[in-house]
């Protein structure tokens, strides 16, 4: 009789979507079972999920990548989640319903609230937090509600009220422990864990009206979170890891050391560069590039820094489905793929504003130099172009808080299939680009490898490592002079966009008096 093959069941709860698959001691992601999720915004500013749906959502997928399991002779042997960032929840204990609807981590209903609060608080933050108030808060979101929604005022009073970001939420409901936790790479995107003391910043939450005895327990990103409960799901193993899915994608792409950084590419392409156990030198400095706990087992923390374009993927949606300048992304790589440079014009992917060198929401995507002689594939390049040179100033503004020089960048996600964008990317930043394989089931194979690297299935980290690998190495083709040359007409144009905000911001204040 043929013996089980040993595999874990990892989960990666999005926005948008919901999978669940089993990762191997090889590295290999199968099984894997994926379902939609609905995003609402009944206002501006409001964006919110149902918490109960995307849970029965997540049970479903489990459940039939479970069959899946064994009907292929695959052996459970522990459960792992990787799930969406600061998107919070407040639920019945005793019903285990959630009360009201999520509000996702995309939601902006409390930014001029927060701009009110910091102007006091954004100089304490900033050093301890990594991140200044910013424009959304799960705890303002939380202590609103106990305000003013009298289901959650009397769970609350009655002592049923539980709140937690979406890995409590399947924690409680999945775990034998029923205990409300959190782990420090979601902690982070929520605005108030204090990153070199692993805790909550009170006074900060006090602040926000928030009370301290809702808070969840702060765990390890590796942890022993009990056992999987056989009424819901069938099995009985343990659950051994928790992570922001981020972050879990950063482990899965093999971007453990200090010097590696990585980029995501979606809907808009997040760049981080690994740090290491010493928390940045300038963190806080900037505010949009944003130190994060990487992953923090076996006591000790590790981090990164973050920053992001907003709009890398959707800018390129935005261009075939509404514009209709071209058939599809593949069409604009295999234009640009076919010309050697963008003939003078630029694009700048600012859809809703930039982020680097300065956080600047009225800035605005630009097409400029184009000219009589300009051709489609010119612009297919420079909109390229554009994704590239926007991920470089994220590469450098990373470095320039880190400290730490990059020593490559891995790269995964939808818009790494374009060979053209990785030249290119290769070619601005004067770094090797890995792809590397199964790019787009990272954040399933990295949560795997937090949970089996202590003697489960592997030995450590590096060896779990050890079975990711590069689908293509690209190597810059051009020389320091000439990366130097398309850099600065980059900054310039940049430049140019960001004087044309101020005189127009200029000019209203004018009008204004």
């Amino acid at each position: 009789m043929t013996r089980p093959t040993d595999v874990i069941l990892a989960i990666d709860e999005g926005t948008s979507g919901t999978r669940a698959a089993l990762v191997g001691a090889d590295g290999h992601v199968s099984c894997l079972e994926y379902t939609t999720l609905t995003v609402d915004s009944p206002r501006p500013g409001v964006v919110e999920q149902d918490a109960n749906v995307l849970l029965d959502k997540t049970l479903a997928v489990c459940r039939a990548t479970l069959a899946n399991a064994d009907r292929e002779g695959r052996r459970v042997v522990a459960l792992a989640i990787a799930t969406q960032r600061a998107t919070a929840v407040l639920w019945d204990t005793a019903t285990g319903r959630a009360l009201v609807p999520a509000m996702v981590w995309q939601d902006t209903r409390y930014a001029a609230e927060l701009e009110r609060l910091a102007a006091a608080w954004d100089a304490k933050l900033r050093p301890s937090v990594g991140r200044p108030a910013g424009v959304r808060s799960p705890y303002l979101w939380a202590a609103r509600h106990l305000r003013e929604t009298p289901a959650v005022a009397d769970a609350w009073r009655a002592r049923r009220l539980a709140f937690g970001t979406i890995d409590s939420w399947l924690l409680w409901h999945l775990s034998s422990e029923r205990a409300v936790v959190t782990t420090p790479t979601n902690a982070t995107s929520c605005s108030a864990y204090v990153l070199a003391e692993h805790r909550y910043r009170l006074d900060w939450l006090d602040a926000l009206g928030f009370p301290a005895e809702l808070l969840p327990t702060l765990r390890q990103d590796a942890d022993d979170f009990g056992r999987t409960r056989p009424d819901v799901l069938g099995i009985d193993v343990p659950i051994l890891a928790c992570a922001g899915d981020q972050l879990a994608g950063a482990v899965g792409l093999g971007c453990l050391d200090a010097g590696q950084s990585m980029c995501l590419h979606g809907t808009g392409s997040f760049v981080d560069l690994i740090v290491g156990p010493t928390l940045p030198p300038a963190m806080g400095r900037s505010d949009s590039t944003l130190t994060m706990t990487a992953r923090r087992h076996g006591g000790q923390s590790h981090f990164s820094v973050e920053t992001f374009v907003a709009t890398t993927g959707s800018a390129l949606n935005w261009i075939c489905d509404k514009l209709h300048w071209f058939d599809d992304a593949r069409q604009i790589s295999a234009l640009a793929a076919g010309v050697s440079s963008s003939g003078g014009v630029t694009f700048i992917p600012a859809l809703t504003g930039l982020r680097v060198p300065r956080m600047e929401p009225a800035a605005r995507a630009a097409l400029n130099g184009i000219s009589m002689a300009t051709t489609q594939a010119e612009i297919a390049y420079a909109i390229l172009d554009g994704i590239a040179h926007s991920v470089s100033s994220c590469i450098e503004a990373n470095r320039d808080m880190a400290g730490v020089a990059v020593s490559s960048l891995l790269v995964g996600g939808g818009l790494s299939g374009s060979d053209a964008l990785l030249q290119m990317q290769a070619d601005l930043t004067g770094l090797p680009i890995l792809r590397m394989k199964e790019t787009d089931r990272a954040s399933l194979r990295g949560i795997a490898f937090l949970a089996g690297s202590s003697g489960l299935l592997w030995d450590d980290l590096q060896q779990a490592r050890s079975t990711t690998a590069a689908d293509a190495v690209f190597e810059p083709a051009i020389g320091a002079d000439q990366r130097e040359a398309r850099r600065a007409l980059w900054h310039a144009r940049i430049a140019s966009e960001l004087g044309h905000v101020d005189a127009v911001a200029q000019s209203h204040a004018l009008a204004a008096q």
